[in-house]
């Protein structure tokens, strides 16, 4: 049985600042905190911009340099979690980057980031030319990024479409009437979306995208790891602990918007199962590989974590 959002309805919406829309700011300031360091994996100059224009939450402490040892003081495993989630969201940014520049290598110059956020590759990645990026998300976040961007003279460096549409509704539609071709191959990214549907939209979306995929398309997944309710239960008390501390109110339970779905289908074998060659990578694996892993022995075990999958169809 799937555990239900408290937060969601099937007809929810939202902007920059709220519900789902927020977490797309937090994923922003943990690009512009890695863009910080000296060991960068990513560079993302527009992130810092993106989140300032947002107003005050939750991602504030994300920008601060010494949360870490702040909240090492309270609680030091909290603490490594706190540095293990912007080293995943480095390590995801990087793999998803280096998805996109082997599609445009091999030919590709159609691409579709599904609920894209405040993503920013179709302004920082160095697009072959003729490349279009389409971009669908809600339309207050796409209004929001493409406003914010502008007033900083950011020009991006791919043809950029936004496609105003819940991916609930007839996004298809949309996407062709954008100017989409089914008929050329197409790269496809699908990154901090599963865990905000559940396990039949999630199979419905991979579909959708099948039939609107050429042969030669690629796509690639951010999977949803499983984490038990208890596992959850105690998380959510002590980053309770840390919102006290550092005087957040009013702030958004990420855990509360995601459908923590045991029925989920698993993305490679499903890809597989449809005309789609996979492959896939566990977080860990790659967060070690990288460099990126600080996380204790009695926390590494956990079912919970995301695997990166990217497919090759035809």
């Amino acid at each position: 049985m799937a555990a239900m959002s408290s937060l969601r309805t099937d007809d929810d919406t939202w902007d920059i600042a709220t519900s789902v829309g927020s977490t797309a700011v937090m994923v922003a300031a943990a690009r512009a905190a890695e863009t910080q360091r000296d060991d960068a994996l990513i560079r993302d100059p527009f992130a810092q911009v993106l989140v300032a224009g947002a107003g005050g939450g939750v991602w504030d402490i994300m920008l601060d340099p010494q949360v870490g040892a702040k909240v090492a003081e309270t609680d030091p495993e909290v603490a490594a979690i706190f540095e293990h989630m912007g080293n995943y969201q480095a390590a995801r940014t990087h793999f998803f980057d280096a998805f996109f520049r082997e599609a445009a290598e091999a030919g590709i110059r159609q691409v579709v980031i599904l609920a894209a956020g405040l993503d920013s590759r179709a302004y920082r990645l160095a697009w072959p030319a003729g490349t279009v990026v389409y971009e669908i998300d809600q339309p207050k976040v796409l209004e929001y990024k493409s406003a914010r961007l502008a007033e900083h003279g950011a020009q991006p460096s791919a043809r950029r479409v936004e496609v105003a549409v819940d991916l609930r509704f007839d996004w298809p539609k949309a996407l062709r009437e954008a100017g989409f071709d089914p008929g050329v191959p197409t790269a496809w990214l699908a990154e901090g979306l599963l865990m905000y549907l559940p396990a039949d939209a999630q199979d419905r979306l991979f579909e959708l995208v099948t039939e609107l995929s050429a042969p030669g398309s690629r796509v690639s997944v951010e999977t949803v790891g499983v984490q038990a309710d208890e596992r959850r239960e105690q998380m959510r008390e002590r980053f309770e602990r840390i919102r006290a501390q550092f005087g957040i109110e009013d702030s958004v339970d990420v855990a509360e918007l995601m459908y923590n779905d045991p029925d989920r289908a698993d993305v490679a074998e499903w890809l597989d199962a449809h005309g789609w060659r996979s492959s896939a990578v566990t977080s860990q694996e790659e967060m070690r590989r990288l460099g990126r892993w600080v996380l204790p022995a009695e926390l590494s075990d956990d079912d919970g974590f995301s695997s990166f999958v990217v497919a090759r169809k035809g």
